[in-house]
């Protein structure tokens, strides 16, 4: 089980400001993970190689072929603003 004194370091390190009753939730739900841990632990693996990943595909890829292209005219067309043949959006970044 998890004490309160961890709790607490966990929570500098993090950071974070804890109520009583967050602390006392925490503690709670951190020794119901430790606790699915512990069981993990327990599990006969006997017999079962070892993986470092469970699925042996590794960057399957497609080939990149040009599809068909969005008509820039409609593009334009849908645009709720265009200038100069360009869709006029708002200003993202201050330059000030």
């Amino acid at each position: 089980m998890i004490d309160a004194a961890q709790i607490d370091h966990l929570a500098s390190l993090a950071r974070l400001q804890l109520t009583p009753e967050e602390r006392s939730g925490m503690q709670d739900d951190l020794g119901r993970i430790l606790g699915y841990f512990e069981q993990l632990g327990e599990v006969n693996t006997d017999g079962v190689e070892e993986m470092q990943r469970p699925v042996t595909l590794l960057n399957v890829l497609r080939d990149d072929l040009p599809g068909e292209v969005f008509p820039r005219a409609v593009a334009l067309a849908l645009a709720p603003e265009t200038q100069g043949g360009f869709i006029r959006v708002p200003r993202t970044v201050d330059t000030d």
